[in-house]
């Protein structure tokens, strides 16, 4: 899920159900053919042979032959003499942009593999270059924000206000398209780029979110898939408050993780030995840009955002943990201000990402309206889980105001389906494992490999080469491991080493950072 934001809470103040009416349950017609695509050179550096185009498909797909919106997609060719059709990927959010994904897939991926495939990006409806894209309240995110932890009535209504805020100026910016920005309506707009694309069947590859748009596409559709590998799996069960709360504890044991790596390495950032004496050396930094924002720019919600992509990725644990000892140590707020910019700083795409993302999930499924149960549930889970519960909550409070009805999560459960990948470390934040166990149960015939002792989130075309094969061998020929592994899995590979860190003060902090790693979380959002 996307994790440039993520979080459960949010106003019981109504916001009037705007714009036109929202769609009835009616069955969707189907569209007519939709034109081929028209593909563009669109190459770069990094990604030469990438190319661009774009596609129509209904706002509506009950009335296809009503208002249409376009949807940005790239593409790296097949080489080979014979190809498998396209291979559409996903990198999560929702609100995450696909499109240099595809860039990333095809170079990554074994070019005997890679070159049979037409590697498909795509921005999903609302995000990136698609159009119309949403951005509901532009600056949402800016410094300084109150600070998460509402230990005031004031603090804690000025985050409540802020939540409201932002659901009313989705619906009077974009009132028009909030009843149609859902997981559905998604998957069956990739059907229609299939059908562009003149194939009668894709595979898949997502990430994160793009599990559960995948396995909604393969509930749709379960005769147009060929391959279908799911890295990092959402809970289909969890769509989306309980996942939120889950998301809450697994980070707190990332966040432990990487406060037990600095102190592991004592010798190089001098926070202490123990873990515990980190802890409260983190805490009283907390306590400190709370009182008096570091450079003016990182508060406690601030230093929140920036800390938490070490939960999705501990590539960063080195760039952190340096920031965190020059401020923690020396009071130099430059490092951490820098790690801000890099890592948590909204942008334009970050706005509209954070848009799409609770357009989507506030649709998608019926959040709390009563506000006194987002506060005892976000109390309860900070008792246990202080890192992170009261942040993720102020990420989705909008839903508890949204402007237009929640859906009914489909059951993805599959029985048609040839057989899924599924792919998961054991110590994902983002999407717990249980998840994974999950939807490996409803898809039948699925294969789960597990990254045993691994935390991180987006496990494959990342480095560990033991899941890479598994994924080259399933998308070459539909080879899946069968029983292997351990408990519910069919096959186990070993986590990769933890980061070095930085060999002292001064040092780039990016040094330690696995090369595939670092591009591949450079394309998948921190939060989702």
């Amino acid at each position: 899920m996307n994790r440039r934001v993520l979080a459960v809470c949010g106003a019981a103040v109504s916001v009037a159900v705007l714009g036109p009416t929202v769609p009835s349950a009616a069955a969707p017609q189907a569209p007519a053919a939709p034109a081929p695509i028209r593909w563009s050179d669109c190459a770069t550096k990094a990604y030469p042979t990438l190319q661009c185009g774009t596609v129509k498909v209904p706002l509506d797909h009950a009335k296809p032959d009503g208002r249409r919106i376009t949807l940005a997609l790239s593409r790296v060719p097949h080489t080979a003499k014979s190809s498998l059709g396209p291979l559409l990927v996903n990198p999560g959010g929702p609100g995450g942009s696909g499109l240099s994904l595809a860039g990333h897939v095809a170079s990554a991926l074994p070019k005997e593999v890679a070159g049979r495939y037409d590697v498909i990006g795509f921005d999903p409806r609302g995000v990136g270059r698609s159009g119309p894209a949403l951005d509901c309240r532009p600056g949402h995110f800016a410094a300084v924000r109150p600070d998460t932890l509402p230990l005031t009535p004031a603090v804690e209504r000025a985050n409540r206000e802020r939540a409201t805020a932002f659901a009313a100026a989705c619906g009077e910016r974009h009132g028009d398209l909030l009843p149609y920005l859902d997981t559905r309506s998604a998957a069956r707009d990739l059907d229609v780029i299939r059908a562009a694309l003149g194939a009668p069947r894709i595979s898949y590859l997502g990430y994160s979110y793009g599990t559960y748009l995948g396995a909604v596409y393969a509930k749709l559709f379960p005769e147009r898939v060929r391959r279908l590998a799911l890295d990092s799996a959402v809970d289909p069960d969890g769509v989306w408050y309980d996942s939120n709360l889950a998301q809450d504890y697994a980070f707190e044991d990332r966040h432990r993780a990487f406060l037990a790596w600095v102190a592991k390495n004592d010798a190089v950032y001098g926070l202490g030995g123990d873990p515990a004496a980190v802890e409260g050396a983190w805490s009283r930094m907390r306590a400190a840009v709370a009182a008096e924002p570091a450079g003016g720019k990182v508060g406690a919600a601030e230093l929140e955002d920036t800390f938490l992509p070490g939960g999705y990725y501990d590539g960063y644990w080195p760039r952190l943990a340096t920031a965190f000892a020059a401020y923690a140590k020396d009071g130099e707020s430059g490092p951490l201000v820098t790690a801000y910019r890099a890592l948590a700083e909204s942008d334009a795409a970050g706005d509209n990402g954070y848009s799409v993302y609770t357009a989507v999930q506030c649709r998608d499924a019926a959040w709390p309206r009563e506000w006194n149960q987002w506060r005892a549930d976000t109390w309860r889970v900070h008792a246990k889980a202080p890192f992170l519960a009261w942040n993720n909550a102020w990420y989705n409070a909008p839903c508890a105001s949204w402007p237009v009805p929640p859906l009914t999560p489909p059951d993805v459960t599959n029985t048609k389906l040839p057989p899924a990948l599924i792919l998961q470390a054991t110590g994902d934040a983002a999407t717990p494992y249980e998840g994974a166990v999950s939807l490996h149960r409803k898809l039948r015939g699925s294969s789960l490999v597990v990254e045993e002792g691994g935390g991180n989130h987006g496990v494959t075309l990342g480095g560990n080469a033991c899941l890479d094969r598994h994924l080259a061998r399933y998308l070459a020929d539909g080879t899946v491991p069968r029983g292997s592994g351990f408990g519910e899995a069919d096959a186990t590979c070993a986590a990769l080493p933890e980061p070095k860190p930085a060999a002292a003060k001064g040092a780039a902090p990016d040094a330690s950072e696995r090369t595939a790693g670092q591009a591949l979380h450079g394309l998948l959002p921190r939060r989702g």
